[in-house]
């Protein structure tokens, strides 16, 4: 039974148009499995891009928000509301 395996296996080995059939099979998996590696890293990066964004923009909000803090602070009541009303809804 070996033997004749062997011989199965090289008429398909000697065989060129199976041959040229496998590697054409061997090459679109290795396409394929490159392409969702591919991706994979692009939706990485999109991702980090995007957390880096949302981190810079809370930063900024936190700036934005001590200065008008420090302002506050400096106010008296009287402006304080004064500038509050330029906010508030009628």
């Amino acid at each position: 039974m070996g033997a004749a395996f062997l011989a199965i296996l090289g008429a398909i080995v000697g065989n060129k148009v199976i041959m040229k059939i496998f590697a054409s099979i061997v090459g679109g998996i290795g396409l394929y499995v490159a392409g969702g590696i591919n991706r994979v890293k692009k939706d990485a990066a999109k991702h980090a891009a995007d957390k880096l964004a949302a981190a810079e923009d809370r930063l900024e909000m936190d700036r934005e928000a001590t200065a008008a803090e420090r302002l506050a602070a400096s106010m008296t009541d009287a402006e304080a509301r004064e500038v509050a009303t330029k906010w508030a809804k009628p």
